[in-house]
């Protein structure tokens, strides 16, 4: 039995934070929270706190943070007064829990 080299593992260098990942990620196209989960390498419960800062820090500048909201599937609902940028659980008519997922990017 051959014995391996032990070497301690590196991880790749990152040049940006996780949030200039986010915006990047953003910047032009339009994104769920999985696929920006997937994007930036971080579970999803995390991509929406870094969602909310990032949207106070870009109302400070020329850009700004779209959301397109989450929408049930079986009745229609639109849920559009919700503050929220998390994709809501049930829908408050039908009370179905098959709902669209809301949708972010980033506008000039």
């Amino acid at each position: 039995m051959k014995k391996r080299s032990r070497q301690p593992q590196v991880p790749p260098e990152k040049n940006e934070t996780i949030r200039q990942q986010i915006i990047s990620a953003l910047t032009g196209h339009t994104l769920s929270g999985k696929e920006i989960s997937a994007e930036a390498r971080i579970p999803e419960k995390q991509v929406y706190d870094h969602l909310e800062h990032i949207q106070k820090s870009l109302s400070r500048g020329d850009h700004q943070l779209t959301v397109t909201p989450a929408e049930c599937l079986k009745c229609g609902f639109v849920f559009k007064k919700r503050e929220k940028l998390r994709t809501p659980g049930r829908c408050p008519l039908c009370h179905s829990e098959h709902i669209q997922e809301s949708l972010y990017s980033i506008q000039q």
